[in-house]
């Protein structure tokens, strides 16, 4: 240890760091694919697409007459609310080219570019049937 240094705690350049370390091997991209047992596969839950009232919420079902209404709200379902076109921010309130304005939006309208607005839900329940007592229900927990 030398006196001409400016700080004397122990361990403060003590050594000269090791600037040349050896380089680090690069990592290889790891293929899943490549493991012995194989790729886990994702337990994914089931989807299906459906209609619903933008109301209500109430689902339907497809395919939409022209005269149909809702059996929850009785709003119509062939209007500009219930389209898959309809967006606030579009000209005329529709993303298809319109020449004139459809109004009101939430009366049935004969526009020849209607959809109906379907979103993909996910499917939460078996939908089975429910047990007919406590003690089947305990009993299947153990199938």
């Amino acid at each position: 240890m030398s006196d001409d240094r400016k700080y004397r705690q122990r361990g403060y350049q003590d050594e000269p760091r090791a600037r040349d370390r050896p380089a680090a091997k690069p990592q290889q991209p790891r293929d899943p694919r490549d493991r012995p047992d194989g790729p886990k596969t994702p337990n994914l839950m089931a989807s299906h697409e459906v209609f619903r009232c933008s109301r209500c919420g109430n689902r339907l079902g497809l395919p939409v007459a022209a005269d149909m209404r809702c059996s929850r709200c009785g709003v119509d379902l062939h209007s500009c609310i219930q389209c898959a076109a309809f967006d606030t921010g579009a000209r005329f309130e529709c993303s298809q080219p319109l020449t004139v304005r459809v109004a009101p939006k939430d009366e049935r309208n004969a526009c020849t570019f209607f959809t109906p607005r379907t979103t993909v839900e996910r499917q939460t329940s078996t939908g089975a049937a429910a047990p007919t007592s406590a003690r089947q229900a305990f009993d299947d927990l153990f199938k």
